[in-house]
């Protein structure tokens, strides 16, 4: 999985380190929601069965890079 730099400094906070790697690839891999920033990014939904919550995942550009992950407490499937 290729990741930014950002993305390595900010899943060693608390509130990140939880968040495995397997889940990342899946919101990838079958995202229920997917919409593309004005700045090129494009940001994934997935949700995460085994704790119940959301996990947006930020990639650049590209579509591959990693750039941030996070539980998303404020997302509702429409």
């Amino acid at each position: 999985m290729k990741t930014t730099q950002y993305f390595e400094y900010t899943r060693k906070r608390p509130d990140r380190a939880q968040i495995k790697e397997n889940w990342i690839k899946a919101v990838i891999e079958k995202p229920v929601k997917v919409e593309t920033q004005s700045d090129g990014r494009i940001r994934l939904w997935g949700k995460i069965d085994e704790i119940g919550k959301y996990l947006r995942v930020i990639l650049l550009e590209d579509g591959e890079t990693v750039h941030n992950a996070f539980l998303d407490r404020s997302y509702r499937e429409e």
